[in-house]
C-alpha cells in the first residue's frame, strides 16, 4: 500500500555503489513552484549531490532540478535547498557525521501524499577493494539467478 503512495521521481544509484549505508532518514524538500512541476516531470539529478548541516539546518547542495520549460521565472538549477526534519535528528546527524566520519548522502527523492520528500543516508565511503567486492558478489548472484532460470 506504500509504493501506491510514493512516486519516485528521482534515484542516485552512484551513492549506493560508492557508499555503506548507516542508516536513512526522510525530509521534507522546500522548493519553488517551478521546480515541482520540473521534479514531477523528471528534469533532476542527484548525482554529485550532498548535505551539510548549516547553523542547525540542513541543506541539499549540488541538486540540478532543470527549469521548467513553461515558466518565465528564472532561478538557479543548483540552489541549495532547505530540507525539514525534526531538531533532534539533526542535532544526530551533525554528531555522527563530524565525530565518526559520515556522510550525508541523497538517495532518492519522491512524492508521498503530494509533498516532495528526499531519503538522506548516513554513510561511509566504500574503499576501492570494497567496490570490486561488491560488484564480484553481485556477478555471482546474478549467475546463480540464471542458472536456476535455465534449469527449471
Amino acid at each position: 500500500m506504500k509504493d501506491k503512495k510514493r512516486k519516485t521521481a528521482i534515484t542516485n544509484r552512484q551513492a549506493l555503489r560508492d557508499y555503506h549505508v548507516h542508516r536513512t532518514y526522510e525530509a521534507g524538500l522546500i522548493l519553488q513552484g517551478n521546480e515541482v512541476k520540473s521534479l514531477r516531470a523528471g528534469g533532476a539529478s542527484l548525482k554529485g549531490s550532498f548535505a551539510k548541516i548549516d547553523e542547525g539546518e540542513l541543506f541539499v547542495y549540488n541538486m540540478h532540478i532543470n527549469p521548467y520549460e513553461y515558466s518565465r521565472d528564472e532561478c538557479d538549477p543548483l540552489r541549495r535547498r532547505k530540507l525539514l526534519l525534526h531538531r533532534s535528528e539533526i542535532k544526530q546527524l551533525e554528531v555522527k557525521s563530524t565525530q565518526q566520519g559520515f556522510t550525508l548522502v541523497p538517495i532518492k527523492v519522491y512524492f508521498h501524499r503530494g509533498y516532495a520528500k528526499i531519503e538522506i543516508a548516513l554513510a561511509k565511503g566504500k574503499k576501492l577493494y570494497d567496490k570490486r567486492k561488491s560488484l564480484k558478489e553481485k556477478q555471482v548472484k546474478r549467475e546463480i539467478d540464471r542458472a536456476i532460470r535455465h534449469k527449471s
